[in-house]
């Protein structure tokens, strides 16, 4: 039997849920097709969710259909989730994209094309909502075919042998042969033409009465193609949550060998290698499961036991995966009340295990603790998770933008630690790298100068923590670190040592960055879609101007506007109100995370931060020196005069692949 797990795509409201309710019931996997309005949808099993009406937690369900075994992974549509969507694709074999007739190719539906490229996940189209009054199949084809790819073809038309065919080879010398030969497409060349992402068939109909399901579920087998997976054992996690009991579960996609119950598995967390043994591996149906004793390649399944895994963790054989491109960009203070502090962070730490976006931490110096998140409905959700998981009742302060900092320039950092009994000195280059690259990391240093056990350890330091920016203490992001060199003493030097000057080598370089002008503020922006009246539309221009926003001339059609383009996240996060306010109801603003670019009002906002480095003790950019049995501290500016390495000029100039020895990254 051929099988494929198939993720369920879609902006908010577009009807992918009930998608899935309809798609169960025609394969008769559940007698009764439920309703997410209604409250009893099979896989809207969360209270949360049940009374918002949206998926907020991935699910997993399967059926059989024409021989054909479907995991479906159904995965959050609205867009403060669309980081635990980002982490299902990993796990993908198929996506299935939903659009709502009604509402079109939103900015969500962008984001999530655009993520399905990058993980090049073959995508299936359904368009929804066909039921309601002023909606046209026809039209929602052409606007896909302009927004997404020219190559979203009708999936009927194209297994029917009909005129889509035509277009479907045109994509493809081989499939261009064999049409012209013999004036049509075999099936399996076209399946072969969408799991390469060449082709992309629609289907449509109404997902709430039934339309089209059987038709949409007959392509969805056809094309599915049969794959054959490594004999050495692979897995990858897409997800970890706790169950009701509080047990630690692991969701991961099988793919390669077998997994099963009491392997012993082996993996890396922080630089520390880890074995552990899978106790129970699960299959999932909803919030129901099975116990089974093996899972085969191609298969998804949930497993306990493992406590060192996060999402995108990769086991046996599986090579390291991309580094997620959503990226929360409002940072909050939690406010614990009346209750414990540490029992707070102990709850939301747990928390960001199951999301690692979250990125809980204590503020020392503030006496503290913040959260980075989407948007205000993920807010509400954790401080429902809280209250319902820890019955701890927390208040949120204001949200406020999650800046980062960069460098411009090249610049060298030292750090040196030599404290009595103590030592060790670390030479560092940071390099700028493109928009949204990260942290990444390499060396040039000989080994006859520093050896290879002590560079591991300095780079392993490197990518241990998040590393402040000394322009507002924002994290670092967008720099290559390269370590030029160092120097580790026979007798004196602990592991602890090359942490130490590893620290202090970063500050000290980013306070020369600052020093020099080369230190650059980043903030988020969003990708933004307008509709106003087109008797509003100077207004809205205005506004656009005033928030810094890049965008096209707008295009009309008939008495409404459109108007595309970016802004930067500070600027846009109320302007929703402000647009249903002056439109009178009758304008939209639809927002996508759009990544990070240079700050449009920098010295403003450094100002009111009031940032001072010197002053953050934990984050120091000095260095301690010995003299006489004594150890002293050394300002950041004084510390290159002092430093005991000397390094070549040469190891200066830019990075090149040749310099990737122990290459490793993070974002």
């Amino acid at each position: 039997m051929r099988q494929a797990v198939v993720g369920m795509l879609a902006h908010v409201d577009a009807g992918k849920t009930t998608l899935v309710e309809a798609m169960l019931f025609e394969a008769g996997a559940i007698r009764k097709r439920g309703r997410v309005d209604h409250g009893d949808a099979h896989l809207d099993t969360d209270a949360m969710e049940r009374e918002r009406g949206i998926t907020i937690f991935s699910k997993q369900t399967s059926l059989d259909y024409d021989d054909v075994h479907l995991m479906i992974l159904d995965a959050p549509g609205h867009v403060d989730f669309s980081a635990e969507a980002e982490r299902t694709l990993q796990a993908l074999d198929y996506a299935v994209l939903v659009v709502g007739a009604n509402d079109g190719v939103q900015g969500h539906t962008e984001t999530l094309w655009d993520l399905l490229a990058r993980y090049e996940v073959p995508t299936i189209i359904f368009i929804n909502k066909l039921d309601l009054a002023g909606t046209d199949a026809e039209a929602l084809l052409t606007e896909l075919q302009g927004r997404l790819d020219a190559a979203c073809l009708d999936g009927q038309d194209l297994l029917g042998g009909g005129a889509a065919c035509e277009d479907a080879a045109a994509t493809d010398e081989d499939a261009l042969d064999e049409y012209l030969e013999g004036g049509g497409l075999i099936l399996s060349t076209l399946r072969r033409l969408v799991r390469e992402r060449k082709v992309f068939p629609c289907f449509s109909g109404s997902a709430l009465r039934g339309e089209g399901v059987a038709a949409f579920l007959d392509g969805l087998a056809a094309l599915v193609d049969d794959r054959t997976w490594p004999q050495e054992f692979a897995a990858r996690v897409y997800k970890v949550s706790r169950s009701p009991r509080g047990e630690r579960l692991a969701w991961l996609k099988v793919t390669g060998g077998a997994l099963r119950a009491k392997m012993l598995l082996d993996g890396v967390d922080g630089g520390e290698v880890w074995t552990e043994k899978v106790d129970q591996v699960r299959i999932y149906d909803a919030d129901a499961f099975q116990t089974v004793s093996e899972v085969s390649a191609g298969r998804v399944c949930t497993v306990t036991g493992l406590s060192h895994v996060v999402p995108g963790s990769a086991l046996g054989a599986e090579p390291a995966g991309e580094p997620p491109v959503l990226a929360p960009v409002l940072s909050y203070q939690v406010l614990p009340g009346d209750h414990d502090v540490h029992a707070v962070v102990h709850a939301l730490r747990e928390l960001a295990d199951e999301d690692p976006m979250l990125a809980v931490s204590w503020e020392e110096h503030l006496q503290e603790i913040h959260i980075q998140l989407m948007g205000s409905v993920q807010r509400e959700v954790v401080q429902q998770l809280l209250l319902d998981r820890y019955g701890l009742g927390v208040g949120f302060g204001p949200g406020g933008i999650l800046y980062k900092e960069t460098v411009t320039a090249s610049v060298e950092g030292i750090g040196h630690f030599e404290p009595l009994r103590h030592y060790a000195e670390a030479h560092l280059l940071l390099e700028p790298l493109p928009r949204g690259a990260g942290v990444q990391v390499g060396t040039r240093c000989s080994e006859d100068d520093l050896d290879r056990n002590w560079q591991r350890l300095i780079l392993t330091h490197v990518l241990e923590r998040e590393h402040r920016g000394v322009l507002t203490g924002s994290p670092l992001t967008d720099v290559r670190i390269t370590l030029l060199g160092g120097r580790a003493h026979a007798k004196h030097t602990e592991g602890g040592d090359f942490r130490q000057a590893t620290y202090r080598a970063i500050r000290e370089g980013l306070m020369q960055a600052k020093a020099q002008g080369t230190c650059e503020l980043l903030e988020p922006w969003y990708r933004f879609r307008l509709v106003v009246p087109a008797e509003k539309v100077g207004r809205a221009l205005a506004d656009l101007q005033r928030m810094s926003a890049v965008f096209d001339p707008p295009a009309m059609e008939g008495d409404t506007a459109f108007i595309a383009g970016t802004a930067p996240a500070s600027e846009m996060q109320e302007y929703a109100l402000e647009v249903n306010g002056y439109s009178g109801g009758r304008g939209r603003l639809a927002l996508e995370y759009a990544g990070y670019q240079p700050c449009h009002n920098a010295q403003e906002v450094i100002e009111a931060v009031g940032y001072d480095p010197e002053s953050d003790v934990p984050n120091t950019p000095d260095s301690v020196f010995c003299s006489h049995g004594a150890g002293y501290t050394v300002k950041w500016h004084e510390v290159p005069e002092h430093a005991h390495v000397s390094i070549d000029p040469a190891r200066l100039r830019p990075w090149r692949e040749a310099d990737a020895a122990f290459f490793s990254s993070g974002a």
